[in-house]
């Protein structure tokens, strides 16, 4: 695992001090530059950059579908740690709004209340259909399978993972990062790239869930959100705007479910 670092530590035993070595995880900055301006800095775990950036880009908006792109690209040398966006010419047009500033809901600041956020992830999410729906014995199965996919986090214990399944629970794509933001923009950008998001039905997640994810999700059209943590309560309300079914682990191995439960059956 190349970004799994050895690293020298102390640890300390009944009160003595001893040298060993401790398995860390790499992290690095990587810039996405769209129509080549800077547009976001993110601190993530090396590796998957097109389908980090894919995923990024359809998170926030910048894109709706894969033909919106002209290129993408990780450029090479001492720019290796930069992605570069290119958008055709009537998406470029459409989206010099978003281009041209830091983004917008992904860029928490003081004074927006939680309404505002809701109100802005609406301009660009629309509420998920019905669907099909996910027998409960099956969406925890496939939390138990869940576990074997982190071996990053197994080496580190620093690390975040999301997992995408299509209706019948076969894995569409998994990665893991010290973000969890950017570890489901890896698993979605993947399948994204491969023009295969319309195959996805659910999303497993380590962390808990926030807004982000859920306006994550909701872009990438994923009906199911199942997570080991909790959600926040913003993360509820948008979900339930935006007809996302989310629930997490309870203290006894079954399912809190917060919202959409009419995709989950006994």
């Amino acid at each position: 695992m190349t970004n799994v670092i050895d690293m020298e530590t102390v640890s300390w035993d009944n009160g003595s001090a001893h040298r060993s070595r401790m398995h860390l995880i790499a992290e690095e900055p990587l810039s996405i530059r769209i129509q080549g301006r800077p547009y976001s800095v993110i601190m993530r775990t090396p590796g998957d950059e097109r389908a980090h950036a894919a995923g990024f880009c359809l998170g926030e908006g910048i894109v709706d579908r894969l033909s919106d792109f002209q290129s993408i690209s990780r450029c090479d040398g001492e720019d290796a740690n930069v992605i570069a966006v290119t958008l055709n010419d009537e998406r470029r047009q459409r989206m010099e709004h978003i281009t041209d500033r830091r983004g917008f809901v992904s860029q928490t600041s003081c004074g927006i209340c939680g309404r505002e956020v809701i109100d802005d992830v609406r301009r660009f999410a629309d509420p998920l259909s019905d669907g099909s729906t996910l027998s409960i014995g099956n969406a925890l199965a496939a939390m138990n399978h869940f576990n074997g996919l982190q071996e990053l986090r197994k080496a580190t214990k620093a690390t975040h993972a999301a997992a995408i399944y299509d209706a019948n629970l076969a894995l569409l794509s998994s990665a893991e990062d010290v973000g969890r933001h950017n570890a489901l923009d890896k698993a979605v950008g993947r399948l994204f790239l491969e023009n295969r998001l319309p195959e996805a039905a659910l999303v497993i997640l380590s962390s808990r869930i926030s807004y982000e994810l859920v306006q994550k999700a909701v872009r990438a059209r994923i009906p199911i959100v199942l997570a080991i943590s909790r959600p926040t309560t913003l993360a509820v309300s948008l979900a339930k705007e935006l007809n996302l079914t989310l629930a997490c682990l309870s203290r006894d191995s079954d399912l809190y479910v917060f919202c959409g439960g009419q995709r989950l059956v006994a």
